[in-house]
């Protein structure tokens, strides 16, 4: 702030340390940093309108291309024009820019960096060896451009979110199932869904050719075309733990909806890496997916207003350009990882903008689904859900009695999740990771499951059906196109939680699809 602007803070971008983690020196001044700059539309709150637009219509289409959507809702050029100036008066460089996706990509030394943004960069650990670069308190951005920036992200490289997925304990359980065996369980469509592109977001691993190569073989099936897109510093490597997310994603989604083409966006796991791999699939026109799928998640205590709000107008650029998110509720029961005695949704499941997926037990006899009941192995292996305490339960989910927030004093929120499937991994899905043949469960396996049978919609449509809670909804509480789950609990050790009942809850929401059944409402367009 050496050019003695006047500063303000930037709303919603307090950050404290994670707990247990504590300063143990200043960030280098030379390190490298990396900063997306996010910036307001130049016609209001794309959330706000796209809200409007699901409320009018039961199967809310996108009826934006990508450069409508920006030419509509993406940054003035002035916005885009002051930042750049912000940037060299600061000795900072802009690497990338689109007014489109109002996102304008700084880099610099973390000296330069801290005092373009009023902040102190620090090195924080904790003691089980986690290290991240981070700051405390609030951003601070010249007064010019209070407004115009809506958020900064990047400063912090604290990882984000989690994968949402548990290996099964024993090698090969005698209930698990191949993934194909599951879609004809849940009576999926036996089209083709070749005309379209799924997109999956990765926050570290990879995959390797072989290894798809080798699993589609074993399902009697052929490869699907898998395209690894790099989103700033990320890419497909291989090798690291979070393999098995990944290729749990892609054969899910390849298994389920025979003929799709998978677009797998690879980001860091920070913020900036989440909400620039959701713009880059939304505003992505070589492939326009039009469904995305996100087994990433953490609880909703976790993030800061000002990433909630950039990953939800991120998914309001994805609906308005008619693609379907569909993200994991979490698998650790109600608490969702949370050490302070709380329930706590999973973001960004719930999210309403997204299609929240949880988890069941799924057992089958003769070909036929012989008992279905909300996943609880415990603490660590149970399907997250909830009610939120970011978001308002929106207009189309008051029908479904959404529970009251098991944290005292129990207020009304978004219930999470709003549908399900079997995640369970001791009733899980049989993949390949590594070299390996392993099984699978989480509800990580649930969000590219519904991401394929919508990709498989789609296509047999011949439409972008895009965001379809309200119209599920209408059909789910009229008891068309869902097996209700009506057993079982969310509740883990520690932490408050919920119990499943009939017609919607905070366990498994609707229920599990019955694919055909949905197929035929959606033929139709209206609830009845």
């Amino acid at each position: 702030m050496s050019n003695g602007s006047q500063y303000v803070e930037l709303p919603g971008s307090e950050r404290q340390p994670l707990p247990g983690a504590r300063r143990v020196a200043d960030a280098p001044p030379d390190e490298p940093v990396d900063v997306t700059v996010l910036l307001r539309r130049k016609d209001g709150d794309a959330t706000d309108a796209f809200a409007a637009h699901a409320e009018a219509d039961p199967v809310a289409r996108g009826d934006l291309s990508v450069d409508q959507l920006g030419a509509r809702f993406g940054a003035a050029d002035d916005d885009v024009e002051k930042v750049e100036r912000f940037a060299k008066d600061h000795g900072l460089e802009v690497v990338d820019e689109s007014a489109a996706q109002r996102r304008v990509l700084l880099r610099g030394p973390a000296a330069a960096m801290g005092e373009a943004f009023g902040v102190s960069l620090g090195r924080y650990e904790n003691d089980e060896g986690l290290a991240y670069r981070g700051r405390e308190g609030a951003v601070q951005v010249p007064a010019d451009l209070e407004g115009v920036v809506t958020a900064v992200l990047g400063l912090d490289d604290r990882p984000q979110a989690r994968p949402r997925l548990v290996r099964a304990a024993a090698a090969a359980p005698p209930r698990a199932f191949a993934v194909p065996e599951i879609a004809k369980l849940y009576n999926f469509p036996t089209s083709q869904a070749s005309g379209q592109w799924v997109a999956i977001i990765e926050l570290g691993g990879g995959f390797r050719q072989a290894d798809l190569d080798t699993y589609f073989r074993s399902i009697g099936m052929p490869t699907p075309t898998v395209e690894a897109i790099p989103v700033g510093r990320g890419r497909n490597d291989p090798g690291r733990p979070a393999d098995g997310e990944v290729m749990l994603d892609i054969e899910v989604v390849g298994a389920v909806a025979p003929g799709v083409r998978i677009a797998v966006y690879f980001a860091e796991n920070t913020t900036a890496g989440f909400v620039n791999a959701i713009l880059a699939a939304a505003h992505d026109t070589a492939r326009r997916p039009s469904v995305f799928s996100i087994s990433w998640g953490s609880a909703e205590e976790n993030w800061t207003p000002q990433a909630v709000t950039a990953m939800n107008q991120a998914f309001a650029d994805a609906g308005f350009v008619g693609m379907t998110v569909t993200a994991a509720a979490g698998d650790d029961g109600a608490r969702d990882g949370s050490t302070d005695g709380t329930a706590q949704a999973d973001f960004p499941a719930s999210s309403p903008l997204v299609l929240g997926c949880g988890g069941t037990r799924l057992l089958a006899d003769g070909g036929r689904i012989s008992g279905e009941t909300v996943w609880n192995d415990g603490p660590d292996s149970a399907t997250g859900g909830g009610v939120s305490e970011r978001f308002a339960v929106p207009t189309w989910q008051t029908a479904a009695r959404v529970d009251r927030n098991a944290n005292p004093p129990g207020k009304p929120g978004r219930g999470v999740p709003d549908v399900a499937g079997v995640g369970d991994p001791e009733t899980g899905y049989r993949i390949r990771v590594d070299g390996r043949d392993a099984v699978f469960g989480g509800t990580s396996a649930v969000a590219p499951l519904w991401a394929g049978l919508i990709a498989l919609y789609d296509d047999a449509l011949r439409t972008r059906l895009g965001f379809l809670n309200p119209a599920f909804y209408r059909w789910g509480l009229a008891g068309q196109g869902f097996h209700d789950i009506t057993q079982g609990n969310n509740i883990v050790p520690g932490a408050p939680g919920y119990t499943a009942r009939a017609g919607w809850d905070a366990c498994t929401g609707l229920g599990s699809p019955d694919g055909q059944a949905l197929l035929a409402r959606l033929r139709g367009g209206t609830a009845a």
